[in-house]
């Protein structure tokens, strides 16, 4: 496992990665709410508020858009995806390679791995390629790890998470996405589990300022390294404030009430 706290994925130690892959894994309904959110010009102008670490995008975005912010975006390669038309077992069609994203300039590597579905042996032969791969470019790696599947009763289980990131952390993850387990103490075994990779919390499906700002605190004073989050920045009519508000929670430790002020000035 490789330090990554001096590559651009971090921030002091702690990341917020933005992720738009959102367009292929669940199509024009995520952006239904704020129609300009569909546009990848927007997302890639939020994504260079100064408390975004990352931009998560697809290879079609990282062509078309990621040229005219380079020297402003630090991009997250988004290498397997799979559509919400996919009505099979859970599985993620790899889309693009190592060497290509790096070709583009990619900064780190991302790659979603289903612990529990019936394809999950492949998955991980397909996550081990990429990380060695990402090795020898000297990209970081981050697993979204969420079990998923016919061997899955429950994800959001707090045990069901804690093994997903112990998953991470066996395969080789630098930082490991996954859900929030409920609480502080459970994310606190969370972290525990996943030894020295980064844990940070999947955002999921938009909330109010105050439940969503509550949890990434949480995360953090569990001992979390930060955030990737969609949905709750891009579906917003201003995603720069709930940014401010991030900003103060994950990178300078504030209070929830003080993340929720700079969120709604």
């Amino acid at each position: 496992m490789r330090p990554i706290d001096d590559t651009p994925l971090t921030r002091d130690g702690k990341i917020l990665i933005l992720a738009y892959d959102h367009g292929l894994e669940h199509g024009p309904v995520d952006f239904e709410a704020v129609p300009e959110s569909a546009d990848p010009a927007r997302v890639f102008d939020v994504a260079t508020h100064p408390a975004v670490t990352s931009l998560a995008v697809q290879k079609g975005l990282a062509e078309a858009y990621y040229p005219s912010y380079e020297e402003d975006v630090a991009l997250l390669a988004k290498l397997n995806g799979t559509s919400n038309l996919w009505m099979g077992e859970y599985d993620s069609a790899v889309n693009w390679s190592v060497d290509y994203a790096a070709d583009i300039g990619a900064d780190s590597v991302g790659f979603t791995l289903y612990g529990g579905s019936n394809h999950e042996v492949e998955m991980a032969e397909e996550f081990r390629e990429a990380q060695e791969r990402a090795r020898e470019h000297d990209l970081p790696v981050v697993m979204w790890s969420y079990p998923r599947g016919q061997g899955v009763k429950n994800d959001t289980k707090p045990e069901t998470i804690a093994y997903a990131a112990r998953q991470a952390l066996e395969l080789g993850a630098d930082v490991t996405k996954v859900k929030y387990p409920g609480s502080r103490e459970a994310m606190e075994t969370v972290v525990e589990m996943a030894g020295r990779t980064k844990v940070i919390m999947s955002g999921g499906s938009k909330r109010s300022d105050r439940a969503f700002l509550r949890s990434v605190k949480e995360v953090m004073d569990a001992g979390g390294a930060g955030l990737a989050v969609g949905r709750n920045v891009f579906q917003r009519e201003h995603p720069e404030r709930i940014l401010d508000g991030l900003e103060q929670v994950i990178f300078e430790e504030a209070s929830v009430e003080t993340a929720l002020a700079a969120a709604q000035r």
